[in-house]
């Protein structure tokens, strides 16, 4: 994988760049749609590439290993080919979903043993396994397997937590040394920063990150219950650590604001399920603030959803229209929520690059930030 910075911003870290992989490029800062089960919930590829735009989305390690199983997977020739999708994919190492599961998995050096959330079979994670999977799975980019402490987490638990960090990502990087792609093109793994809330701590992890010489960064362990002003202030403690000529990606943040606040700290990717899990609940975000469509108030709305007009979604939508079909429980009203949120979220960051690049990022950012937040 190689990266290129295209253009800065005088006013901020924020840059935009391009990302070549084997599978096509992608134009940073990007969002990447969560498709955990290798499916972006209720959108259609094809609305994904030209509703969405989307130029790389995500698959989920733990979830796709459990069913329907790396061996399928392999006999299809990879998650591209099985679930018939020629752009980039990112995986996450299942960590996260792990570590989530605190009643059903027991951590020691060596790995993480867990019970599936499906039928309670027992498995165990080690750092060489999640790569083993991720390379059985096909990804373009893969995540190094890593303990995410809860945001309350305190001092000792959150640097014992990172020291078995350190290890892992020190043995993921070793199996990959070790082994090769299965499908025949390259693949890329990136460390993820952890840390929790404490400075110290990020900039360790961050060090020992960059020193390993990664063609990219993920700073997980934000947006999991901190204060925003303490996720800010954790990201502006590790980009200035992490390569400059590196892309840095922030893990499952955030909502429109966040995502912008992050370009402007020097992240280039992001992703997260809040558009379309958002969305299938009736709220959508627009370029004037959050709208909850459920509410009376759009009963006899006859505007766009958006004041773009159809812009991010092909099809005359009303909001009188879209709340009709939620307050029906017709299936199409979350679908089309869905597909603007996303669309929206693709819109904001491919206008992103286009104010880095003509040098008015920052003014727009801090106008945009203030419509983002406010409440319809």
């Amino acid at each position: 994988m190689e990266f290129e910075i295209l253009s800065v911003d005088a006013e901020s870290a924020a840059r935009c760049g391009v990302m070549h992989t084997a599978h096509g490029s992608i134009f940073t800062p990007v969002f990447m749609p969560v498709g955990t089960v290798g499916s972006v919930k209720g959108v259609f590829h094809r609305d994904l590439v030209h509703e969405v735009k989307a130029e790389i989305i995500l698959g989920n390690t733990y979830h796709l290993y459990l069913r329907p199983g790396t061996s399928i997977l392999q006999q299809a020739g990879g998650l591209h080919k099985f679930i018939g999708w020629d752009k980039p994919i990112l995986t996450d190492s299942g960590g996260y979903q792990i570590f989530s599961l605190a009643a059903n998995r027991k951590l020691t050096a060596e790995g993480c043993t867990f019970r599936s959330h499906i039928d309670g079979s027992p498995h165990t994670f080690t750092p060489e396994s999640a790569v083993d999977v991720q390379r059985q799975i096909g990804a373009d980019i893969i995540m190094a397997l890593d303990e995410c402490p809860p945001g309350t987490a305190d001092y000792d638990y959150a640097k014992k937590s990172l020291g078995l960090t350190k290890q892992w990502l020190e043995r993921c990087v070793a199996r990959m040394d070790a082994t090769e792609p299965m499908y025949g093109y390259s693949q890329t793994l990136f460390p993820i920063v952890q840390g929790c809330i404490y400075a110290a701590l990020r900039r360790e992890a961050a060090e020992h990150a960059a020193a390993l010489d990664a063609q990219g960064y993920a700073i997980g362990g934000l947006s999991v219950g901190e204060p925003t002003d303490v996720m800010y202030e954790m990201i502006e403690t590790v980009t200035p650590i992490l390569p400059y000529h590196k892309p840095r990606y922030l893990m499952g943040v955030g909502t429109p604001a966040n995502i912008l606040e992050s370009i402007a700290r020097g992240v280039d990717m992001f992703d997260c399920v809040m558009p379309s899990r958002n969305g299938r609940t009736g709220m959508l975000f627009t370029s004037e603030g959050v709208i909850n469509i459920k509410n009376q108030k759009w009963a006899n709305d006859f505007s766009p959803i958006d004041p773009h007009g159809t812009s991010f979604v092909d099809g005359d939508y009303s909001k009188a229209y879209l709340r009709h079909l939620f307050m029906s429980g017709e299936m199409l009203g979350p679908q089309i929520a869905s597909l603007h949120n996303l669309a929206f979220y693709l819109w904001l960051v491919r206008t992103a690059r286009e104010q880095i690049a003509e040098g008015t990022f920052t003014d727009w950012k801090n106008k945009m930030v203030k419509k983002l937040i406010h409440r319809i």
